[in-house]
């Protein structure tokens, strides 16, 4: 139980610090922000509310699907998880406690295959971030004929995404108390094409969801800029944000900075950029987080063998 408490405690004191306690954004700053652009008139709360549902809707599916080919869990059960997972991973780089979490739920001889499942989801999830990305941070950078050798850093995208195919797919045996990197190698390889074309899909449709959310934002701040010019920016953001390891607590001052420096050529005020990742971070990881910290205080590990 003092764990669980002091997971919970952790996050929310680091909320409340970046929310209340933000050098970057001051929160009285921040909310006259969003009652001068009638944030919180029905419409938007609507709207804001539902690209966040599905976002999460669309992630608690694909995990259901995921953990459906070792043993079937109910949509509620696969919410818990996720969410429960998403509190307990803030406070760990990039959100590797994620891992550890779902296992937990599962009986022992379920653990090492959760682990794997997990891996794959979160591979999909990391290619669409690569494969949209690289297409809008090329279309910034030739658009704005930013001083980059795009070359290079077109090359330094495919060595990665060339790396995550070899740890993904050819990692060697190796060996940690009966753990075999082979045996989950295996494992992965064993799973359906269907599953993984449906894992696949979903992770893009939930890519979509979130960015058109970022993009949507931007209009409620009545930003003058092209659907185009927005989404390879926003996509642009995601793709460097995510190749820094960082806890994900700290994950609204990343994205933050680096919007800030992508939305300076357009001329964008930094306001109206800081106020949109600090939505964006509160919509899909606060409240989440808030409802997720309720599964962790009721949680009873699973030690089933």
């Amino acid at each position: 139980m003092i764990i669980k408490l002091s997971i919970v405690i952790g996050c929310g004191y680091f909320i409340y610090t970046k929310l209340i306690d933000n050098e970057q954004l001051k929160f009285t700053v921040f909310y006259k922000k969003l009652i001068e652009n009638d944030v919180f008139s029905i419409k938007n709360i609507f709207f804001l509310s539902l690209f966040t549902f599905l976002n999460w809707f669309l992630e608690v599916l694909k995990w259901k699907s995921l953990v459906g080919f070792v043993k079937q869990i109910s949509f509620i059960e696969a919410t818990k998880q996720s969410l429960a997972s998403l509190t307990t991973s803030l406070i760990t780089p990039n959100r590797i406690g994620e891992y550890g979490a779902k296992a937990l739920y599962f009986e022992k001889k379920y653990r090492k295959q959760i682990l794997g499942l997990n891996l794959v989801g979160n591979f999909y999830q990391m290619l669409m971030t690569l494969l949209f990305g690289s297409f809008g941070f090329s279309y910034f950078v030739l658009s704005h004929k930013i001083d980059v050798d795009l070359y290079q850093i077109l090359k330094v995208l495919l060595l990665l995404f060339i790396l995550i195919l070899v740890l993904f797919f050819l990692i060697k045996k190796l060996n940690f108390k009966g753990f075999t990197f082979e045996k989950v190698r295996n494992f992965i390889q064993n799973i359906p094409l269907a599953l993984n074309i449906k894992v696949a899909v979903l992770s893009m449709f939930r890519f979509l969801v979130f960015s058109h959310q970022f993009y949507f934002l931007l209009l409620i701040f009545n930003v003058d800029i092209s659907y185009v010019d927005a989404i390879s920016g926003i996509t642009s953001i995601y793709l460097i944000a995510s190749t820094i390891p960082m806890l994900s607590l700290f994950d609204v001052v990343l994205k933050g900075s680096v919007a800030i420096w992508v939305f300076s050529f357009f001329n964008i005020e930094t306001l109206i950029i800081l106020s949109t990742t600090t939505l964006m971070w509160i919509l899909n990881f606060v409240l989440p987080a808030i409802i997720g910290s309720y599964f962790v205080l009721t949680f009873k590990p699973n030690f089933t063998k």
